[in-house]
């Protein structure tokens, strides 16, 4: 079976180490740097929960209640889930279940308001199970080199949910390494438009932009995806290299002070730091070549 670390889940689920770590303390997730087919599907519902802004407690609550309502070991892995006002709510045999109140909703019974509601949340919620899985099976088979596989499944999902951003950045990044660069940009603005806070998507269309020479718009799509995360050290990275390729030396040194203060041992930070002492030793000799020999620099002192 295949293992995946801690990086790996982070690049794949697209989730902050900060949340990870966070479910961590909740006790929601182990802590560990191994993980299996099933872990990525848990923290994949997490995050998605945690997407529509319900609260660790909240989960935690709910699948705790879950568990001593209905004997299940893992809630997550083994009922559907979805959020219901501030709680947490599982469809499992044909029932609906708010664990924390012990109240049923059977799928069968159409004639009251909230009993349909809650059939349409979950007929929501288990495509989203297929497109969040169908997502994960993609990336393995991109892992295990079945790029065409990849592609059509990352295709299917975005036909069912053009919105799905992970998969059109995914799909955009397997267009870029084959050179295929209008198409890769095609998708990342697919993931900027479905998500405008996605970082990532910004970046990654920074990326596709400086490629095809289109710098002022690189340059914009980093300073975003920097807006977004001002921590972002690898957007610093590539716009320093931007600004250098504008012959603009002042504002890459910036980027580049930033990124080795934020990366200060990355595997670019020996050329960073390079880049930046050549800056400063060319930027001194042009102070002292403009004091020595402009007229008006004499006539100043």
């Amino acid at each position: 079976m295949t293992r995946y670390n801690r990086q790996d889940v982070l690049r794949i689920l697209r989730i902050h180490a900060r949340q990870l770590q966070a479910w961590e303390r909740a006790g929601l997730v182990t802590s560990t740097d191994n993980y299996g087919f099933e872990d990525l599907v848990q923290l994949r519902k997490l995050r998605d929960l945690r997407a529509t802004r319900l609260s660790a407690a909240s989960i935690r609550a709910g699948v705790t209640a879950m568990r001593a309502a209905s004997g299940m070991e893992n809630p997550l892995l083994e009922a559907s889930a979805a959020r219901k006002g501030s709680r947490l709510v599982f469809r499992h045999s044909g029932a609906v279940m708010e664990p924390i109140t012990r109240q049923l909703v059977f799928d069968f019974d159409v004639h009251t308001e909230s009993t349909n509601v809650e059939c349409v949340r979950f007929s929501a919620a288990q495509r989203e199970t297929w497109i969040s899985e169908g997502f994960i099976e993609a990336v393995r088979c991109e892992e295990s080199g079945r790029i065409h596989d990849a592609v059509n499944l990352y295709d299917s999902i975005l036909r069912r949910d053009p919105r799905h951003a992970p998969s059109a950045i995914n799909l955009g990044t397997i267009f870029y390494n084959q050179g295929e660069f209008l198409l890769a940009e095609k998708m990342y603005r697919q993931a900027v438009n479905a998500d405008p806070n996605y970082a990532l998507a910004h970046f990654d269309l920074g990326n596709v932009l400086d490629e095809l020479q289109r710098m002022a718009e690189a340059i914009e799509a980093y300073h975003t995806a920097i807006r977004l995360v001002p921590k972002y050290a690898d957007a610093h990275y590539n716009l320093a290299l931007a600004w250098e390729r504008l012959n603009e030396p002042r504002k890459a040194l910036r980027h580049w002070e930033i990124y080795l203060k934020l990366d200060p041992a990355g595997p670019w930070a020996t050329h960073a730091r390079g880049q930046a002492r050549k800056i400063l030793a060319r930027e001194k000799l042009a102070v002292v070549w403009r004091c020595a020999g402009h007229p008006k620099a004499r006539a100043d002192r």
